[in-house]
């Protein structure tokens, strides 16, 4: 490959990272159903290195510190048997790698020489199959199990520090890698390690829009941007229609322990709060926590039905009825589970969550108020909460019916 090819797949490499930090629209870090950016990355490093290197085979992996393992995020291209584009759980121990747990770490944590790929074949001499222990014995024994001739390893080095590696592999009968290759792939790695580098900043920015930063639960934004999407597929799915509901939570109290206690105070009741929250939201697979702003909280919760989130609201009465300094919390659920009526927007269930909370709070109650058990359209809840969206502004309906009886 001549020079005004390579800086072409360089070019070509970067631009294929960068759309996929773009593509899909953002939104919270957990939404279920898109693919994750992680993934979008790694393919698109994988599969533009193997092009660019005319590989038949490539794969990212990154260093899991926690576990000890480097582990596999993508593989692309002429699959062995028992090889998935995005394993679950393909990895390995990284003591058979030393170049990452020692030569990569020790060589370039302090601004050494930047890390430079290399070359295993399948016919190394030096790499003998009667050589167990070696690190080369790994490299060439996994080349020759998987049917490949040779391969060309980037190490991928983030700040100074070992995050993973590039790997692209030819098949047996095809050119071997050279040292122009593996000089190659050095830049190409540093591409990819850049490319990850700025998807980690983007990923910290998603992360910021849509958390709380006293709590680290979601934000408001995080909420409406996931019942939107719930409720669309709500509306959408003729089949497995998936019950959304919503408890909105008032956490009694907050105002009294401010002027008494202070601020301080008051912020650890609402982050003791928060994390009953989350415990509680475990209860319920894909549960969204969150807080809403000020002493207000809420669980999204799509797919169990109305009767579990109910169970689930209680237990958390229960518990913040036990936190100290607190008085518990006023709790409301709306749920397309219940007989809500047929106008399920995603404006219309919080109201109804809202207002079954205010009932909750103005009767003390220690369990939720549900919205639509009462009588469905002639239930109480449902008719202070659609009265008051007749006689407000939609920006401050809400918080209209706070002032009813």
């Amino acid at each position: 490959m001549g020079e005004d090819a390579r800086l072409r797949a360089v070019v070509t490499l970067a631009q294929a990272m960068a759309a996929a930090q773009t593509s899909p629209a953002p939104g919270p870090p957990a939404a279920s159903h898109r693919e994750p950016a992680h993934r979008r990355m790694a393919r698109a490093a994988a599969l533009g290195a193997r092009d660019a290197l005319d590989g038949s085979f490539a794969a990212v992996s990154q260093w899991d510190r926690v576990r000890g393992r480097l582990r596999v995020l993508v593989n692309v291209g002429e699959l062995a048997e028992g090889e998935e584009e995005f394993p679950e759980d393909e990895s390995y121990p990284v003591h058979d790698f030393p170049e990452i747990t020692e030569f990569l770490h020790e060589r370039w944590a302090e601004g050494g020489d930047e890390p430079h790929a290399w070359v295993e074949r399948h016919d190394d001499p030096d790499s003998p199959e009667d050589t167990p222990g070696s690190y080369c014995h790994q490299r060439v024994a996994a080349l020759r199990r998987r049917g490949r001739g040779s391969c060309v390893v980037a190490p991928l080095v983030l700040h100074g520090r070992a995050w993973g590696e590039l790997y692209v592999a030819r098949g047996v009968g095809e050119p071997a890698f050279g040292r122009a290759d593996a000089d190659f792939a050095t830049v190409l790695a540093a591409v990819v390690a850049a490319g990850v580098a700025q998807d980690e900043r983007l990923e910290e920015v998603r992360k910021l829009a849509f958390t709380d930063p006293l709590t680290g639960l979601a934000n408001r934004r995080a909420v409406d941007f996931r019942l939107d999407e719930a409720l669309e597929r709500h509306r959408t799915e003729s089949a497995d229609r998936p019950v959304v509901s919503l408890v909105v939570c008032d956490v009694n109290g907050l105002k009294r322990v401010n002027d008494e206690h202070g601020h301080e105070a008051g912020d650890r009741l609402l982050e003791r709060f928060a994390a009953l929250l989350s415990l509680c939201a475990a209860m319920l697979p894909g549960a969204l926590a969150a807080r809403l702003g000020g002493d207000e909280f809420c669980l999204l919760a799509v797919g169990p039905e109305a009767d579990e989130v109910v169970r689930v609201a209680g237990e958390l009465c229960r518990r913040a009825d036990e936190l100290e300094q607190g008085n518990g919390v006023a709790c409301g659920v709306a749920s397309t589970g219940d007989p809500i009526g047929p106008d399920v927007s995603a404006r219309r269930l919080f109201r109804l969550a809202d207002a079954a909370q205010y009932r909750a709070k103005a009767a003390r109650a220690v369990r939720p108020v549900v919205a639509g058990r009462s009588g469905g359209a002639d239930d109480p809840v449902v008719r202070l909460a659609d009265a008051a969206a007749l006689e407000a502004p939609p920006d401050g309906e809400r918080r209209h019916f706070r002032g009813r009886a």
